[in-house]
């Protein structure tokens, strides 16, 4: 039997979000390797423990766990969801102290184990931290990204698909800027199948910004019901895996670092970006119009107030 290329993801945090995505990764099995990292050595073993007894009814994959970023080792991905998480009452960017430190501690350890690695960062506030973790690595910016508003566009996808009455994949919108209050939506050149939203006359300007305005608030609404927020992301962080392993080069909206992106840098946020086995190959450069620009720039400022 030909062996199955090695494909190693480390898992730095085992808390709601940690852990669902590790179960997300056994149930595919896209990792051969799937590394437990959380600074509670038992939390990080129970998870381990549980994941191993489901393996008689998933893909096979070789699983270990530890308080010890050391075990990153080898890893083509590692994955950043340690810190403190938003509570109810609570915005993204209140988090920055906490998880700021939190990364001072464990991003020099996890570039140490796993030099050659992709870093993805998940941890809130994400773009704040995106560029905290660039500069703690010192790895190249293609190398280093976050979950950004990858989330927020595929509830944006699902927001406006419940008003058309069609499948969020079949809409093409996104949601760009800060992972938070300052997010914005593209609408200029959103469409369904090349049909732009904007000449429908179903969709109206009200429900243009009912969509917006449902997706974000979706995770307030979800911390309060919920607690948390676990699955959604946990099912768009695989989605980034597949695409590495894959080297599909598909396009997510990814927090990244910006270099003259319509005249902005040395801030990360969310743009369309081309994403391959060697991490992020390209970014997009998409049509704004000019009230989008003038968010884009709102949310640069949001950004660069707390750096």
């Amino acid at each position: 039997m030909e062996s199955k290329e090695s494909f190693k993801v480390s898992i730095v945090g085992c808390g709601n979000v940690g852990a669902t995505m590790a179960y997300a990764m056994v149930l595919d099995g896209t990792p051969t390797d799937l590394a437990l990292i959380d600074i509670d050595a038992d939390r990080a073993n129970g998870l381990l423990l549980d994941l191993d007894h489901s393996l008689s009814f998933t893909p096979y994959t070789k699983l270990e766990s530890s308080d010890d970023m050391a075990i990153c080792k080898g890893s083509k991905l590692v994955v950043v969801t340690a810190g403190a998480r938003q509570r109810e009452g609570e915005t993204r960017l209140d988090l920055i102290a906490k998880n700021r430190a939190i990364f001072e501690t464990i991003i020099p350890k996890i570039a140490k184990a796993a030099p050659d690695t992709l870093l993805l960062i998940v941890s809130n506030p994400v773009d704040v931290l995106t560029l905290e973790a660039l500069k703690l690595s010192g790895f190249p910016k293609s190398r280093v990204f976050g979950s950004g508003t990858l989330l927020d566009t595929a509830r944006f996808q699902f927001h406006i698909s419940e008003k058309l009455d069609v499948h969020p994949s079949s809409v093409n919108a996104f949601i760009l800027g800060e992972h938070g209050d300052s997010s914005f939506p593209v609408y200029s050149s959103a469409d369904i199948a090349g049909a732009p939203l904007r000449d429908m006359p179903e969709f109206t300007k009200e429900i243009e910004k009912e969509c917006y305005e449902d997706t974000k608030n979706a995770a307030y609404r979800i911390i309060h019901d919920q607690g948390y927020t676990c699955y959604s992301i946990s099912t768009a962080v695989l989605q980034i895996m597949k695409a590495i392993f894959e080297d599909s080069n598909e396009v997510f909206p990814l927090s990244t670092l910006l270099e003259d992106y319509y005249g902005h840098s040395d801030v990360a946020l969310s743009l369309p970006c081309v994403l391959g086995r060697k991490g992020i190959e390209r970014q997009i450069l998409t049509p704004l119009d000019e009230k989008e620009k003038e968010l884009l720039k709102n949310s640069v400022d949001t950004l660069k107030g707390y750096q």
